[in-house]
């Protein structure tokens, strides 16, 4: 009778192989990780936009944008993390309802970059995973 032996190197290899196959395994079901966005609600407006005059002259092409594309901006997660800050911001239009974008590079570039890729015929999904991209 033969006996086989394996050396102690390939022992821990595979011990560690059997006892990842847990981690690996639980790794690929889960959901992938990044913002979860907002659904833009039906009949969304502008209407609590800040208005120009409200607004500082380097801001105000930012606040236009979400005046202009309102339904957008509110299916947008803002990723300068705001809305755990601040329980009443739900959505980037959010933000533009407040003087925050103002002091945020992160809103305000937000916006413009949504407004920039809705001209350019994007669907929300697409201005999604490009502000995802860009600022997450």
């Amino acid at each position: 009778m033969r006996s086989s032996s394996i050396s102690r190197r390939d022992a821990l290899a595979r011990i560690i192989v059997v006892a990842a196959i847990p981690f690996v395994a639980g790794a690929a079901r889960r959901p992938p990780r990044g913002p979860k966005h907002p659904a833009p609600r039906v009949g969304v407006t502008a209407e609590n936009v800040l208005a120009d005059d409200k607004v500082d002259a380097d801001h105000k092409d930012a606040y236009a944008a979400a005046r202009e594309i309102p339904e957008i901006l509110d299916g947008i997660y803002c990723h300068c993390d705001c809305a755990n800050r601040h329980s009443n911001l739900r959505s980037l239009l959010s933000c533009f309802e407040t003087d925050m974008p103002m002091s945020c590079g992160i809103c305000s570039g937000e916006a413009r970059t949504a407004l920039e890729l809705h001209k350019a015929g994007k669907s929300l999904d697409e201005i999604r995973a490009a502000i995802d991209k860009r600022f997450g």
